[in-house]
């Protein structure tokens, strides 16, 4: 926790992919995770695939960040694709049921749109609105993007049409509507 701390101090500002890959939560030994959703100072990312990171763990996360969570995709080649085989640089990797593992079955990315990372992330319990603050404003900010991430004037004018299943059914682009693909 005290590395952790340290590091915060020196200014880091965003935890990569907050669960994953760090030492977990323990009760005498709360490690880098406590003090990264302590911080106020800290955005936490998320990979809200229902692979990556539990739920429960989402929500505690949502709970305890509320405000500074990043929702990011991890994604690989594979993204919004069958299932097969592919690579992720040298390494061979199969997708099997929508999930990317090496040959030793360790995780290798994902194959998450964002898209589904918010409808997961709504699914796990966040609100519709901390959802795609998470997936927008939120992550504009970490990069000090000032025009994009929000829907205001001045702004670039990036949106997305979600339906009420939150699928995409339409997208602008700075400004115009992109022609659906066929």
């Amino acid at each position: 926790m005290g590395q952790t701390r340290a590091a915060i101090d020196a200014g880091a500002t965003v935890a990569t992919h907050l669960f994953n890959q760090i030492r977990g939560l323990h009760h005498r030994h709360p490690g880098p995770i406590a003090a990264l959703l302590e911080d106020e100072r800290v955005r936490v990312e998320l990979i809200s695939d229902g692979v990556h990171v539990h739920p429960a763990m989402l929500r505690l996360a949502e709970r305890a960040a509320h405000g500074r969570i990043v929702l990011v995709t991890d994604a690989m080649g594979a993204a919004a694709a069958d299932d097969g085989d592919y690579h992720l640089g040298p390494i061979h990797v199969q997708v099997r049921d929508g999930v990317a593992r090496t040959a030793t079955g360790a995780i290798a990315g994902s194959t998450l749109t964002m898209a589904e990372a918010v409808r997961h992330a709504v699914a796990s319990g966040f609100t519709l609105e901390a959802a795609v603050t998470a997936a927008t404003a939120t992550p504009a900010a970490s990069l000090g993007l000032t025009d994009v991430g929000r829907i205001e004037a001045g702004a670039r004018a990036d949106l997305v049409v979600l339906d009420d299943d939150l699928a995409v059914t339409r997208v602008m682009r700075a400004g115009s509507w992109v022609p659906a693909s066929t």
